[in-house]
């Protein structure tokens, strides 16, 4: 777990833009997949991360908590994790001859839940709560979170041995999936000759990582996210491209309502990130893969095709009509 220190105040943007850039000192060749974890935090949302190992899905998340001004906290998920290791438990103390509470691991700002999808559903399911009403409920007493509070999880796809797939309920918790590819040759030959210059991913003070951003920054940001402008034509093209998913040939689950939310909450942080104070149909676009990909299911004779949930969403975007 980090403490946290002062940081001086200043514009939000130019807080969270750092915070960006300091998590790329660690990570190179998926900015894009930074991004995402930024826009999460700047929507109070969960991220979860898929990629095959090796492709420095942790380092992404240790680098964000070696740059954010907050607590933070890792959960290697096993299979033999149970539901209290996560959430705390009451624990007797013959002292008093009393039962306590003692919290777990879910109390801090930033939890980073490696390899979720290792672990059976019952502990899986242990973040329900926290993830969606920022509490965790033992023995019929509700307990708060800290605030922020962000889960950022990473899961190997589900066609590794020895993983669970996350049902759907749980999938629905997270703003974002981040898919994390195999970097391009060039970013790989970057990677290569900083390990070889010396960078320890096990060491990230050394590499020069440091808190640039703090909850504070965080606070002011998310209050002029809350103010970019969204359209009544945005807004019903957000609904018109959830509502295709509900009827595309290829889907046996579409998007929920939820999903329509979640949508246009992240369009909004990425148009405030990129400067503007209104959302534009390509913050749509380019949000709706990371932000609806989980919350659909294809049919199994698109699933034997090797369709792919991507390419239906991109299929949707390109038919549904776009608002001038």
């Amino acid at each position: 777990m980090t403490e946290t220190t002062t940081i001086p105040a200043r514009d939000p943007r130019a807080a969270l833009l750092a915070l960006r850039e300091e998590v790329t000192k660690a990570v190179v060749g998926q900015d894009s997949v930074v991004t995402g974890l930024v826009i999460a935090l700047l929507c109070r949302g969960h991220v979860l991360l898929e990629g095959v190992p090796g492709t420095a899905k942790t380092l992404m998340v240790r680098a964000l908590a070696a740059s954010l001004d907050v607590q933070t906290t890792r959960v290697q998920f096993t299979s033999d994790l149970m539901p209290g290791d996560v959430t705390g438990s009451l624990v007797y103390d013959a002292r008093t001859a009393e039962f306590s509470f003692k919290p777990g691991p879910v109390f801090t700002n930033l939890l980073l839940a490696d390899e979720i999808n290792r672990t059976p559903p019952k502990t899986q399911a242990s973040l329900l709560e926290a993830m969606e009403e920022r509490q965790v409920s033992v023995d019929g007493q509700p307990r708060p979170l800290p605030e922020p509070f962000m889960v950022a999880a990473t899961q190997n796809p589900v066609e590794y041995e020895g993983t669970y797939p996350l049902p759907e309920a749980q999938l629905d918790r997270f703003l974002l999936k981040l898919t994390v590819p195999l970097p391009e040759r060039d970013a790989e030959y970057a990677v290569l000759r900083k390990h070889l210059d010396g960078f320890d991913p096990r060491d990230l003070a050394a590499a020069g990582l440091r808190p640039v951003a703090s909850a504070a920054d965080l606070d002011a940001a998310r209050a002029q996210v809350a103010t970019v402008t969204v359209a009544p034509e945005v807004a019903a093209y957000v609904v018109d491209v959830v509502r295709a998913t509900r009827t595309s040939p290829s889907l046996r689950l579409g998007v929920s309502p939820r999903g329509a939310v979640a949508l246009v909450t992240a369009a909004r942080a990425w148009a405030w990130l990129s400067g503007r104070d209104y959302v534009s149909p390509d913050d749509v676009k380019a949000l709706a893969r990371p932000t609806l990909r989980h919350r659909v299911g294809l049919r199994p004779e698109a699933e034997l095709e090797g369709v792919t949930a991507d390419a239906v969403l991109e299929g949707i975007l390109a038919t549904v009509p776009t608002p001038r």
